[in-house]
């Protein structure tokens, strides 16, 4: 699926994709991060709930206080480890994002019962790319949410690793998911300025999600955030 052609839900085109790649930028810990990351162009930040491993995790309070303070000029999106219908409905609830990654497999559904919520979240769901079962994987989720987002996690490690990992997966891997889905896609995982125009020409994905790729001992960059838009629009350019 051409990632400049294809036909989005009306649930996306609040944000335009058609013709250049979306950026999401993750592990936004305060409201000073999230306008950096506003002002370098991102269409979307993350918010990290409780995880079992990586980086970035801040308090519920703190995401709903990012999330009131962007409202919908961007995606506010919370990355949630619970995988009980109950506990992911409960964590949007308690947060006011606008939308909801889960980085798990939630239990069956989940995507339904999320979509009845008063507020209805965007749905975006993790697929771990760690061997060709994710390629399935991705399939099932896709009929259901609005976007597939592609990462380096392992949750077969005995701790669930779960994403944040800065690591590179297999982009023919990434790429084989693009082509097989029905919804648009975006790839996480070692993303940074210097490879990022690559991967989007290997993989064509729909969007840019990263972490620590735009940041420095620890706090997010304006100079790499910078890099990164730039890299993104000379692989969009070059179509």
């Amino acid at each position: 699926m051409d990632r400049c052609c294809h036909s989005l839900s009306a649930r996306i085109t609040s944000i335009e994709v058609a013709t250049m790649t979306m950026l999401k930028v993750c592990c936004i810990a305060s409201l000073e991060e999230a306008q950096m990351a506003m002002d370098a162009g991102a269409n979307a930040i993350g918010l990290v709930g409780p995880m079992p491993s990586g980086p970035g995790v801040i308090e519920d309070a703190t995401i709903a206080e990012i999330a009131k303070f962007v409202g919908d000029k961007v995606w506010s999106v919370l990355l949630t480890s619970r995988v009980s219908v109950e506990g992911i409905c409960d964590h949007v609830a308690e947060t006011g994002v606008n939308t909801v990654q889960i980085v798990d497999e939630p239990e069956p559904g989940t995507y339904r019962a999320l979509r009845q919520m008063a507020s209805a979240p965007r749905i975006i769901q993790v697929i771990h790319v760690e061997d060709e079962s994710a390629i399935a994987l991705a399939q099932k989720s896709a009929q259901e949410v609005d976007v597939i987002l592609l990462d380096s996690g392992r949750p077969s490690a005995p701790t669930k690793i779960l994403g944040g990992t800065g690591q590179q997966h297999d982009w023919r891997l990434s790429r084989a998911i693009v082509e097989a889905v029905p919804c648009p896609v975006f790839l996480a995982g070692g993303i940074r300025p210097n490879n990022v125009t690559d991967a989007i020409r290997q993989v064509r994905p729909a969007g840019i999600d990263l972490c620590t790729g735009v940041r420095q001992d620890g706090a997010l960059s304006e100079e790499l955030l910078a890099a990164l838009r730039d890299a993104i629009n000379t692989a969009d350019q070059d179509g």
